[in-house]
């Protein structure tokens, strides 16, 4: 088969499902098992040996890994219900760089921290500025975003958080 079909079948049968609810369950430790899935399933797409290294795979195929799906769908969330988080310059009205970040509150369950919400904040504020000043243009958003998910290839939070 060429690559086209296999990339569709993919994206038809793997992508769509794995993706469905992401920002409920991509912070669960159940996320590592699709994932290794996922780099099995990549793997046989491109027709590498199975110690290939699945990040350059992944650009290659134009699609995220896991993690970076999870990420890309949280921020699609945030930028969608702006209206339901207070920004920092709605909490205190002193000119900061973080002016423009969302409010995090104080949250000491580990429940509520990996939940969507709190989750979205802490990742949209880690946004670079320049993606984060087109969250008002959904399509220039959410290309940028793509490119830099993609550019990136995400395979942990703490990989997104560390950049």
């Amino acid at each position: 088969m060429s690559l086209d079909i296999l990339r569709s079948t993919y994206f038809l049968y793997v992508h769509s499902i794995s993706s469905y609810g992401i920002i409920f369950w991509g912070n669960s430790c159940h996320s590592e098992e699709i994932f290794k899935i996922q780099k099995r399933k990549v793997i046989i797409i491109m027709n590498s040996s199975k110690n290939a290294s699945c990040w350059q795979l992944f650009k290659e195929l134009n699609t995220l890994p896991i993690q970076s799906q999870y990420i890309r769908s949280i921020l699609l969330f945030v930028t969608k219900n702006k209206d339901q988080f207070l920004f920092n310059s709605q909490v205190h009205k002193i000119n900061t760089r973080q002016t423009s970040n969302l409010y995090v509150p104080t949250a000491n369950l580990a429940t509520y921290q990996k939940g969507v919400y709190y989750s979205g904040i802490n990742i949209y504020n880690h946004l670079p500025t320049a993606i984060k000043d087109l969250s008002g243009a959904k399509n220039k958003f959410q290309l940028a975003l793509k490119i830099s998910l993609l550019h990136n290839s995400f395979y942990s939070l703490e990989e997104y958080f560390n950049t």
